[in-house]
């Protein structure tokens, strides 16, 4: 029966395979892409063992390294780029959509800026309107929180894509308050599929 210090080994030697895998794939980008330190290592595989959305700890690991790399340029910091992107997971995944989608839909929204504010009003990584706290009558909740303001904007995304029966121009549209018209979602899917798509 194999230990805990034999599972461990594989975990890492997994991790450095899915490194050298992400590395050699993203080559045109070498300048940019480096291996992680042993301080990212460490604070990867704490994330990891944290992150209590995905179904195999492998798949944990090789997501986030791979978002996080994507995701450098826009939140520098290490150890919130992890947190957020396990929230972002945590999520998507309570309410059927894919974390994948849900970061372009952040990416097209407010540029990864929690403390963003459109000219009507919209706050938080995903934009969400403030009304919604007063609907909900929740008027503490602080939209510039990621947890909070994730919790609410995946769930709006989630209950128009079912209105829409899986249409996802429709949905996004709907979300962003533009029925009817195809800029938005033509950005939203721009992004996923340029920057963020995961091939399932």
């Amino acid at each position: 029966m194999p230990t805990l210090a034999t599972n461990n080994t594989r975990m890492l030697q997994r991790l450095t395979y899915a490194l050298l895998g992400l590395l050699l794939c993203h080559s045109a980008h070498a300048n940019v892409r480096q291996a992680p330190e042993a301080e990212l290592r460490q604070l990867l595989q704490h994330t990891v063992i944290q992150a209590d959305s995905f179904q195999d700890r492998f798949d944990a690991e090789v997501w986030l390294l791979d978002m996080s790399t994507r995701m450098r340029r826009y939140i520098p910091n290490a150890e919130e780029r992890l947190s957020f992107l396990r929230l972002v997971h945590r999520e998507a995944s309570k309410a059927g959509l894919r974390p994948d989608l849900v970061i372009a839909l952040i990416h097209a929204e407010s540029h990864f800026d929690r403390f963003a504010i459109s000219s009507v009003g919209a706050q938080g990584m995903m934009q969400v309107m403030p009304f919604w706290k007063a609907e909900l009558g929740r008027p503490q909740d602080n939209l510039t929180d990621n947890a909070t303001n994730l919790r609410y904007g995946c769930t709006i995304l989630s209950f128009y894509l079912r209105k829409e029966n899986g249409d996802l121009n429709r949905a996004l549209a709907r979300y962003n308050g533009s029925l009817g018209k195809h800029t938005y979602s033509a950005k939203v899917i721009g992004f996923w599929h340029d920057f963020w798509y995961v091939k399932p």
